[in-house]
């Protein structure tokens, strides 16, 4: 016989979960991030949904919350991106950890601390966002490609020479050649100002065909 029953306490479950995730997943869509407003939600109301089954069906077995957490693991790499210097993606792989472990917590009945989790991790998004922009504004580092207009390395060393001449601290990470050209790429370390005056020298060097 089909089981038509639907607990009123699991329905509050998942629109907080919705809700919770709707809140971080807003923030990510505003700020363009692989993992937006409908994917947040999404992993937030799955991790509720099995919980709820996980509860439903085997009471206090918590391996299918184990399984959430290793399946989270596998979406969370989805979205890491490491390139020849750099890695990103690591904080919306930790913003859908995050999530599913909120819509663990709706799952289990904490209605209040899913919110007050939500709301903790928006505080992190946001606020971490403004003290890093000072931190920037402090002392920024970056990476730059430098693309130089023939295959004399000639004319690296010269631009090095240039280079070293600003306040900005440069440190040669690697070199390429392609299609006849020399690239170069930088580590850049300085305040603010003489990290734009580097980039303004750049644009000006006869001997850089291009740089970002």
């Amino acid at each position: 016989m089909i089981d038509l029953t639907i607990e009123i306490r699991d329905i509050i479950a998942m629109l907080v979960s919705v809700i919770c995730g709707g809140i971080i997943g807003f923030e990510r869509e505003y700020r363009n991030k692989s993992a937006g407003f409908r994917t947040i939600i999404l992993i937030s109301l799955g991790s509720t949904i099995f919980t709820i089954v996980s509860w439903h069906g085997t009471g206090t077995d918590d391996r299918i919350s184990a399984n959430i957490i290793t399946g989270i693991g596998f979406i969370g790499a989805g979205v890491i991106f490491k390139d020849r210097i750099s890695v990103r993606g690591l904080t919306t792989a930790a913003v859908i950890w995050t999530s599913a472990a909120i819509g663990m917590t709706a799952g289990v009945g904490y209605h209040a601390l899913a919110f007050v989790l939500t709301i903790s991790t928006l505080c992190v998004l946001v606020m971490v966002s403004y003290v890093e922009k000072i931190i920037s504004d402090l002392k920024k580092e970056r990476m730059v490609t430098i693309t130089f207009v023939d295959n004399s390395f000639s004319s690296v060393l010269l631009l090095e020479k240039r280079l070293n001449n600003t306040e900005a601290k440069i440190e040669r990470m690697e070199v390429s050649k392609e299609e006849g050209r020399i690239n170069v790429v930088y580590l850049i370390r300085g305040k603010k100002a003489a990290v734009n005056e580097l980039n303004t020298l750049l644009a000006m060097a006869e001997e850089v065909a291009s740089f970002s």
